[in-house]
C-alpha cells in the first residue's frame, strides 16, 4: 500500500485516486513502474513466492488489484479484489464459482442484457435461476433458498435503483451470498462492501479507466473462501487481464475523481435541461431530486453517476437525433471522456421503447454538450 493511502490522515477521493496502489518509492525507479510482459519467470527450486507463471499472477495485475480495493474498501484487511479480462469475466467467475446444480441465484430482471444469456446457461448446468426487477426492493421476494442474490444499482440500462444493505441483510439472514455490479456507481459512487455485499464486481472498461481503450473487469470480496473459489475458477478459465490493459487502467485511475465528479455534474445539468423537453419521457437519473429511485440512492450513493436515459417518440425520431448529435458519438458502452449515446433496443435485449436511448455524459464543457443536444433535438423533430 502506497505511502499516501496507509496515513488514515488521508480520506479524499481525489488523494486516493491518484495514490492507489503504488509501491513504496525506491530511488531511481518510476513511481508506476511499466507493465511486466512475463509467461514465466525465473523459478528454482521448490514453487515459493508470488510469481511463477503468467496465468496464476503478474505484478502489474498485483498494483492493479491494490488500487482498486483501496477505492473500494478503504481501510479494510480482509477484502482482496482480483483483475479480469473482461466484466463479464468478473461477473462468471462470482456466479460459476460460487454456484452448484441444485443451487437457485436471485438475477435482476432489468440488469445488463449479457445476463439473460448468463441464466440460461447456468439453467443448462442444473441452477435455479430467479428474477424480479430492481426496483422497490421487488428481489426481495424471491430470495427464499437462494445461494446468491446478484444486485444491479443502478441498473443498466433503466437506472433503477434498490436498498442494497436492506436486501444484503435479508439475503444474509436466508444464508445467500451477496454480488453487487458497481459499475455503474464505481467505488467512488459507492462502496457495496460498505453497504453488507460480499462482492462488488464490475466492469473496468467503463468509467473506471474512461477512455474507451482498455477492456477489464475485476471482483473485490470479504469473503476469503469464496474469492478463493474466484481465484481458481480465474486460473481455470485463463480470465486473465494483459499486463498492458492493467497498466493502463491503473494509469487511468489517478484521473477517476476528476473525471468522476465532471461528468456527473454535467449529467445532473443534462437531466434538468432534458427535463423540460415536451418531446422526452421516462426521463430517469438518480441524481435529480424528483427521479423515483432518489430517495434511495441519496441513502447509499455518494455520486450519481454520469448516465442518463430517457425515451423519444419513436425509433425514427431517435435515429435522427442521434444522427445530428456532433459532439456525442453513437456507441455502446459508457463512463468514457467523450460522451456517447445509443438507441438501446437496436441490440434485442432490452425491455426498452424503441425510442429509448441511453446516454453516458463524457468530460466536455457542459455549456457545449447541452447545446449540441438540444439542437439535435430541435432538428430531428418532425
Amino acid at each position: 500500500m502506497s505511502d499516501a493511502t496507509k496515513d488514515e490522515g488521508y480520506t479524499g477521493d481525489g488523494t486516493r485516486a491518484v495514490r492507489a496502489g503504488l509501491p513504496e518509492p525506491v530511488k531511481h525507479e518510476p513511481t508506476l513502474p511499466g507493465p511486466v510482459f512475463a509467461a514465466h519467470f525465473h523459478l528454482p527450486g521448490e514453487v515459493t513466492g508470488p510469481y511463477a507463471y503468467g496465468r496464476d499472477d503478474n505484478p502489474t495485475w498485483t498494483l492493479l488489484e491494490r488500487a482498486v480495493g483501496e477505492l473500494e474498501a478503504p481501510g479494510r484487511e480482509d477484502a482482496e479484489t482480483l483483475v479480469f479480462a473482461s466484466g463479464m469475466a468478473a461477473i462468471s467467475a462470482v456466479l460459476f464459482s460460487q454456484l452448484r446444480a441444485g443451487d437457485a441465484v436471485v438475477l435482476p430482471s432489468d440488469g445488463y442484457q449479457v445476463l439473460p444469456m448468463v441464466g440460461a446457461q447456468l439453467e443448462a448446468y442444473g441452477i435455479e435461476v430467479r428474477t424480479a426487477p430492481t426496483g422497490g426492493d421487488a428481489q426481495l421476494d424471491v430470495l427464499d433458498g437462494a445461494r446468491l442474490l446478484w444486485i444491479e444499482s443502478p441498473s443498466n440500462p433503466g437506472l433503477d435503483v434498490c436498498d442494497i444493505r436492506r436486501l444484503a441483510e435479508a439475503a444474509h439472514a436466508r444464508g445467500a451470498l451477496v454480488a453487487v455490479d458497481n459499475t455503474l456507481a464505481t467505488p467512488l459512487g459507492q462502496r457495496p462492501l460498505e453497504l453488507g455485499a460480499d462482492f462488488s464486481v464490475a466492469s473496468g472498461t467503463k468509467q473506471l479507466t474512461g477512455h474507451g481503450d482498455v477492456l477489464l473487469g475485476y471482483v473485490t470480496g470479504r469473503n476469503s473462501e469464496a474469492m478463493a473459489a474466484v481465484r481458481r475458477w480465474r486460473k481455470i478459465v485463463g480470465a486473465i487481464s494483459g499486463p498492458m490493459e492493467a497498466w493502463l487502467a491503473h494509469r487511468s485511475i489517478a484521473t477517476l475523481q476528476m473525471r468522476v465528479d465532471r461528468q456527473n455534474a454535467t449529467a445532473l445539468t443534462l437531466a434538468e435541461t432534458l427535463r423540460q423537453r415536451p418531446e422526452i419521457s421516462g426521463l430517469r437519473y438518480p441524481g435529480l431530486p424528483d427521479d423515483p429511485s432518489h430517495k434511495t440512492a441519496a441513502q447509499q450513493m455518494r455520486r450519481y453517476g454520469c448516465v442518463v436515459s430517457f425515451t423519444l417518440p419513436t425509433r425514427a425520431r431517435a435515429e435522427r437525433f442521434l444522427e445530428a448529435l456532433h459532439l456525442v458519438e453513437e456507441a455502446t458502452s459508457f463512463g468514457g471522456v467523450r460522451s456517447t449515446a445509443e438507441r438501446r433496443r437496436r441490440w434485442g435485449g432490452d425491455a426498452v421503447p424503441d425510442g429509448f436511448i441511453r446516454m453516458s455524459v463524457g468530460a466536455e464543457d457542459p455549456e457545449d454538450l447541452v447545446t449540441d443536444v438540444l439542437r439535435a433535438l430541435d432538428e430531428s423533430a418532425d
